[in-house]
């Protein structure tokens, strides 16, 4: 017999057994872990098959199959996943809920050095107005001032499209700072918390002081639930982040970093996504001529659905 004839007698049976499994073609997570395990075994003897076939010479269509069927195997079992839609919803339904209520305490810590300062802040501005120009320049006070003197009447769609997009700048950059600092064992992430809750408290107070409040709080009520708590957790994604630099777990830094960073990516892609939400609130309905009455109504109908969806969504089925 050939020896052609002998090497493809002997091997078709593991190759037809290959072929049968990429046949199915169901996602490769979905596969049993024996029939994953045996993927596996099969596509490194195909490509042991292959490079014998070719140092052999034997025929180019001999070649071209197990080519095929090694491409085939290969796209299956290393292949990037597609993005899908359903990916996505299981992420925002479940996984970052659940990761962020699993990782809560950085949460809390986070929002309170935010918040604290931000509310203090407030109070001393209102009740001393020359606090405020402590914090800040009066010439950026009295700008932030300025520009909520006139009630909302709204934008030409296009204005509200540019800023949607600045928004989203400013506000990603905020959030980033807050968590990308704490690689600095977690001291970053504490004094932009403290900071922009600071600023924030002190033009919120400034703007009430020369009589514009109401504008600016019916400006701000729509898209504060998602921005503030957005920039809360991101803040204490940072200091999960310290937090792991500093109690390693007998680990060494690098790997408690590592051992953090899954949970740490999704507490953060889901702030992003929060983000991106209260800029679209923020460039399109915040300035909106909608009566204020019908603001306030929407944003705490926002606040419960945000609380509401990071205390509970994503429990049924926890692991």
């Amino acid at each position: 017999m050939h020896p052609q004839d002998q090497f493809v007698a002997a091997r078709k049976t593991e190759w037809a057994e290959l072929d049968e499994l990429l046949g199915q073609q169901p996602a490769l997570h979905r596969l049993a872990p024996v029939a994953i395990s045996r993927l596996g075994a099969l596509y490194r003897s195909l490509c042991s098959d292959l490079m014998r076939a070719r140092s052999a010479g034997y025929e180019t269509e001999l070649l071209a199959h197990l080519d095929g069927l090694a491409a085939r195997a290969h796209n299956l079992l290393y292949g990037a996943r597609p993005v899908r839609l359903g990916g996505l919803g299981g992420f925002l339904v479940r996984d970052f809920p659940r990761t962020l209520r699993e990782h809560g305490r950085f949460f809390a810590v986070g929002s309170a050095l935010f918040l604290v300062p931000l509310v203090l802040a407030l109070w001393a501005t209102l009740v001393h107005p020359e606090f405020a120009q402590a914090v800040l320049p009066r010439e950026q006070l009295e700008a932030s001032a300025q520009m909520y003197a006139d009630s909302l009447a709204g934008r030409a769609a296009g204005e509200d499209a540019a800023m949607a997009g600045f928004y989203v700048y400013n506000n990603v950059g905020i959030a980033f700072r807050c968590f990308a600092t704490g690689i600095l064992f977690g001291l970053g992430s504490v004094f932009f918390l403290v900071y922009n809750g600071m600023v924030i408290g002190t033009v919120l107070g400034w703007v009430i002081v020369q009589g514009h409040g109401e504008n600016i709080l019916t400006f701000i009520c729509g898209h504060a639930p998602f921005e503030l708590t957005a920039i809360c957790i991101a803040g204490g994604a940072g200091l999960q982040m310290g937090y792991a630099l500093v109690r390693t777990g007998g680990r060494t830094r690098l790997g408690s970093l590592r051992a953090q960073a899954a949970a740490v990516g999704t507490i953060i892609g889901g702030a992003a996504v929060m983000l991106l939400v209260a800029a679209a609130i923020e460039g399109f309905w915040s300035p909106s001529a909608v009566a204020p009455p019908v603001k306030w109504v929407v944003a705490g109908v926002l606040s419960l659905l945000v609380a509401a969806y990071l205390a509970f969504a994503g429990r049924r089925g926890a692991r």
